[in-house]
């Protein structure tokens, strides 16, 4: 805290800088063997935790309190969520606060990566810490200025009262005087009670970018403006790993507007966030710079993965599926269950889930301006360390000399972690004179053939029923392509982090259980992707069980809670999932109790058992991700001729503590429509090599008619006694199956390979 006057918020953030991510940094994967002491949570990825409120907090002499949000905002809420949190705790009055973004700069802020439902998860009790710690600062201050006890003074709605005398000062009076007080430490912060809360969990704080986004003034990375600036496009290599041989760019130079083709180099070794390659078309305006790509003559030599077909790759993961794997889990002897089980008491299926493009509704786009020997970017980017990091590595600058401005960002779902566009950009500006803003985007043909794929997947079950309707083994193999492959070449197999997604980490009572990995390569760049391997794992075991269930002659819903059992806290260890999405497996356990929760909420909303009409169906699906615990019923409609749809969803989450209820129930719905859309529409496929698609006339997302009407959420379990879940990826794993195993209640129609689109 300091005094201060009132800053801009490009004042305040002058000099915002940083290092890189989470499991992932922009040099690769981070392995359980680099720690010599096990770190979990924040603390084990690069910047760890901050909570000095002389970092996060600045109070103006007038009393405004600025506070600085440290990770990026893309739809989640996170950039009012966090700062709310200290203002709660701080006592501050939300209508005297101002949010300001931060720049790139884990070494002040902490982890800025936004991948994986973290940014509740690990700094809520951070920022409940800078909170309390600035308020004791200012109640410190007070105390010393009145000459009074600590204890007779406290904070109150942006004033301190001292309450024998009734004496009060503002915020700004103390503000100087509060920043030369000792930072408490950890041990001497008093938290507030919940009871005491006044923003946390009430949903009277309204997003700080709400008005800006509803009047066109939000600056989103597509917005951003420079003077001087260019604009670039970049033609590709079409097949991921292709190399330019050829090209004439004379056609290109005589569209009026262009300015300038550069060659960008193909990516050495594993792709990881390096550019594909290619030629920019460097133009005064970004159609001019397109017209100029289109008249490029290029000749490409497509590489390793020229002959890569959807089709072919389908029967080659179906053959790997169909035999024995790379083993993940190991439990009893499903072998010999398997051997020994009579013909009736055996079920296999196998369930197909395509690539995904994750289609954000912003494509990617960075600005870079570089001058002086130092660059500065402006971009809608989920790490901002990574963006950093891969820029100062192609500029062979330090770090600290390249600013990361951080915009808006229009969707990201795990693209924009991966900055290779913002190294584009940078490789770009280089090639101008010094000083030009160099503004480069992709457009949404661009988005579609090149992105960070979600893995095409075939999973594979087995199990044994007894006549009494008891699972006694359970097989689960997956054959799909590892986002491993992205930092080490050749790399085959899911890793522990892929696996412990709804595979391995099942807490079912079952005797005898088999996880396997097939060991498949790569042809396309496998990315994370909203809620990961959770995908096709949730699907496929969410839909084989219903059909046990059907086997068995039991009702889904009960026969699921049977198959989950009593109540209990397991080790995940026990599982074999010795990664936890990184978190402490003592206070991260697996409960079963909140899983059967979060079921039976879902289903009681949906009136589960109820009579429907004739062509209706319910059905349900559940999943533990990312710490947190979804149920989902969806009721179809499916009619004569096979057409699909979607009359309602529940979803039931139980997240632990909900710190924004509203912005929870938003990334359910959100996650419903995902997850439909996903399910009923979304597919890349490839031909030589090339993807398919293009535009969202054929890489289909959920349209507004085929949209349920009615989504209702049911927020299950609000105990602030349990460390936070994440929000923004859990609800998407049940939506796909339970639409599924709807379809099926419906019309006695199993489907196994997505998208529906219509049952045959």
């Amino acid at each position: 805290m300091t005094a201060t006057v009132r800053l801009s918020r490009r004042a305040f953030l002058q000099g915002s800088l940083g290092v890189l991510t989470l499991a992932v940094t922009s040099s690769g994967l981070v392995r359980a063997a680099d720690a010599e002491v096990p770190k979990y949570g924040a603390d084990s990825m690069p910047g760890g935790t901050v909570d000095d409120p002389l970092v996060f907090v600045s109070i103006a002499e007038d009393g405004t309190v600025t506070i600085v949000a440290h990770r990026a905002e893309m739809g989640t809420g996170v950039r009012t969520s966090l700062p709310m949190v200290v203002a709660d705790e701080m006592e501050a009055l939300w209508e005297r606060v101002e949010v300001v973004q931060a720049g790139a700069d884990e070494g002040r802020y902490g982890n800025q990566n936004v991948d994986g439902s973290r940014s509740v998860r690990h700094f809520l009790m951070p920022m409940r810490r800078v909170g309390a710690a600035a308020r004791q600062m200012l109640e410190a201050a007070a105390a010393v200025r009145w000459s009074v006890p600590v204890s007779e003074v406290r904070a109150v709605q942006h004033e301190v009262l001292h309450e024998p005398s009734g004496r009060r000062l503002g915020f700004g009076e103390l503000a100087a005087d509060a920043a030369r007080q000792p930072v408490p430490t950890a041990d001497a912060l008093k938290l507030k009670a919940r009871e005491d809360f006044r923003y946390i969990g009430k949903d009277k704080v309204r997003l700080v970018d709400l008005e800006a986004i509803g009047k066109g003034e939000a600056v989103y990375g597509m917005d951003m403006r420079l003077p001087g600036m260019v604009y670039a496009v970049v033609a590709r290599p079409p097949v991921v790993g292709g190399k330019l041989r050829k090209f004439d760019g004379s056609k290109a130079l005589t569209v009026p507007g262009v300015l300038k083709l550069v060659e960008i180099p193909a990516f050495q070794g594993a792709p990881a966030f390096q550019p594909l390659g290619g030629i920019a078309v460097v133009a005064r305006n970004t159609w001019a710079a397109i017209q100029g790509r289109d008249v490029l003559e290029i000749e490409w030599d497509d590489g390793p993965n020229g002959s890569y077909d959807s089709v072919a790759y389908r029967q080659e993961l179906e053959a790997a599926s169909r035999v024995p794997g790379k083993l993940m889990r190991d439990q009893g002897n499903v072998a010999e269950a398997w051997a020994k089980a009579p013909e009736a008491e055996r079920l296999a299926a196998e369930y197909y889930i395509p690539h995904l493009a994750h289609a954000s509704m912003e494509p990617p786009v960075a600005t870079v301006r570089i001058e002086d020997g130092r660059a500065e970017v402006w971009t809608s980017v989920q790490n901002p360390a990574a963006a950093q990091a891969a820029v100062a590595r192609r500029l062979k600058l330090e770090p600290e000399k390249v600013k990361v401005n951080v915009l808006l960002l229009g969707g990201g779902f795990g693209r924009k972690s991966k900055p290779d566009f913002v190294d584009e950009a940078a490789i770009v500006a280089q090639a101008m004179p010094e000083g030009t803003p160099v503004k480069l985007v992709w457009t949404r043909e661009d988005d579609i053939h090149h992105d960070y794929l979600h893995t095409v997947s075939i999973e594979r079950l087995e199990a044994v029923i007894d006549g009494s309707g008891q699972v006694q083994s359970w097989l689960h193999r997956s054959a799909s392509p590892t986002i491993a492959s992205l930092f080490v070449e050749g790399a085959k197999g899911q890793q522990i982090t892929e696996s412990a997604m709804s595979a391995i980490n099942m807490p079912y009572v079952i005797p005898n259980v088999r996880v396997e990995t097939a060991e498949v390569a790569a042809h396309a760049r496998i990315g994370w992707f909203r809620s990961v391997a959770n995908i096709p794992h949730a699907f496929a075991a969410q839909c084989f069980i219903a059909e046990l269930a059907h086997r068995a002659g039991k009702d889904h819903r009960q026969f699921a809670l049977d198959l989950i059992g009593p109540a209990r806290r397991i080790d995940p260890g026990m599982m074999a999932d010795t990664w936890n999405y990184t978190e402490s497996p003592e206070r991260y356990p697996y409960d079963t109790g909140r899983l059967r929760g979060v079921i039976e909420a879902a289903c009681e909303g949906a009136g589960w058992g109820r009579e429907l009409p004739a062509g209706h169906g319910l059905g349900l699906a559940f999943c533990y991700s990312f710490m947190s615990y979804t149920a989902t019923v969806v009721e179809v409609k499916v009619d004569a001729s096979g057409e699909v749809q979607v009359v309602a969803v529940d979803m039931a989450l139980d997240c632990g503590p909900q710190i924004k209820p509203e912005r929870i129930r938003a990334q359910m719905e959100g996650g419903a429509i995902m997850g439909l859309s996903l399910a009923l529409a979304s597919e890349i496929s490839f031909e030589n090599g090339r993807v398919r698609q293009s535009n969202f006339h054929d890489y289909e997302v959920l349209r507004h008619q085929a949209s349920p009407r009615v989504i209702r959420t049911h927020l299950v379990n609000d105990d602030h006694e349990l460390p936070p879940g994440g929000v923004g990826e859990p609800p998407v794993p049940p939506v796909a199956p339970a639409l599924c195993n709807a379809i099926f209640a419906a019309t006695g129609k199993r489907v196994r390979s997505l998208p529906v689109r219509r049952v045959a």
